[in-house]
């Protein structure tokens, strides 16, 4: 068992959510009892018993078969999918859904080397939350954006989109994309202008095209219905004001961007969110490392809105993300961004 002595994979199953309340949840307890008996989910899965618990297999293998259900070629599942229309009882999905797995083998045990790229653009209220203190720091108002582990860009648009809090509001109010319930009680967001923005990934999504904006939309888990509309409104943004997300690793990426000389009144701001959790811990130093040699060079801030692994090891829970400048925890939100709560 490894590093998981005495915790089966069909354990794991069982307690991501503990509950069978949604399909999701129901489906994973009934992969667990597929697991112990040695059907198609024991195929699926073999090779992955030590998989460190923040790689997420079983939501990988979900998303690979949403992806197969958004493209058609189950149109038996749809009634499952809330996003989709659906108001089947998710009690009721496994008999279907066990011979689509074991009709996409290959291409589901594919799916778990993928790591899932939601890229829920409500998380750039943290960049946005973030970018006020640098910004009333040092006093600039141009910025350039650089964002690694980016997915399809969403999380550089956030001048895009618009930010409804507790007592203030930000962004354009013609925006496709409304933030609601950011919360951030006493929070004033702060001007800026964004003059240049570009994004790093591993496995870079052209979020303007529909197989793009399909692979996203696998991410999200089906019943969220908000989570889905908000993704959508992203999109048409994306379609609209387009960004560039380079191949390539976070840390050679970054160090290469701030080796580029920029002008003395542009506040370069390196950002990113829920994407350390699937780095390797010397591909972060190495990165956090670029950044600090940087900072004696430009105006630099380092924003992140990431959890606490580190103090949660195993399969422990890590609570909730905090938002970090150059380090400092300045806030806690939601795994998917709002709301904001001020660390007192």
């Amino acid at each position: 068992m490894g590093a998981f002595e005495g915790v089966t994979l069909a354990d794991r199953f069982r307690n991501h959510f503990g509950h069978t309340d949604h399909l999701y949840g129901a489906l994973l307890a009934e992969m667990a009892d597929d697991w112990e008996v040695g059907g198609v989910t024991r195929e699926l899965f073999e090779g992955w018993d030590d998989a460190d618990a923040r790689q997420f297999p079983q939501l990988r293998l979900l998303a690979g078969l949403y992806r197969i259900v958004l493209r058609g070629d189950a149109p038996q599942l749809e009634g499952f999918y809330p996003a989709l229309g659906g108001d089947l009882d998710h009690h009721e999905a496994w008999a279907p859904v066990r011979p689509v797995l074991a009709a996409h083998v290959d291409e589901l045990r594919k799916s778990l080397s993928e790591a899932p790229q939601t890229n829920e653009p409500a998380r750039s209220v943290a960049l946005l939350v973030g970018l006020a203190r640098a910004l009333n720091r040092t006093g600039l108002r141009r910025v350039r954006l650089l964002e690694p582990g980016a997915s399809g860009g969403l999380g550089l648009l956030v001048d895009r989109y618009r930010f409804v809090g507790q007592g203030w509001a930000a962004g354009p109010q013609d925006s496709p994309l409304v933030v609601k319930r950011c919360e951030a009680e006493g929070f004033s967001p702060e001007a800026f202008d964004v003059v240049d923005r570009r994004g790093c990934d591993v496995a870079p999504v052209d979020a303007a095209t529909e197989v793009g904006a399909a692979y996203l939309t696998s991410f999200v888990w089906p019943w969220q219905l908000d989570r889905h509309a908000r993704l959508a409104a992203a999109l048409q943004v994306a379609r609209e004001h387009p960004v560039v997300v380079d191949r390539a690793r976070a840390s050679a990426w970054v160090a290469e961007r701030l080796a580029e000389p920029v002008g003395e009144d542009v506040l370069t701001v390196v950002w990113h969110s829920v994407t350390r959790l699937y780095w390797p811990v010397e591909e972060t130093g190495a990165m956090n490392a670029a950044v600090e040699e940087a900072r004696g060079r430009m105006p630099l801030t380092h924003i992140a809105m990431e959890h606490r692994w580190d103090a949660a090891p195993g399969d422990a829970d890590p609570g909730m993300p905090f938002i970090e400048v150059d380090g400092e925890a300045i806030a806690t939100c939601d795994h998917h961004g709002p709301p904001v709560t001020f660390q007192r």
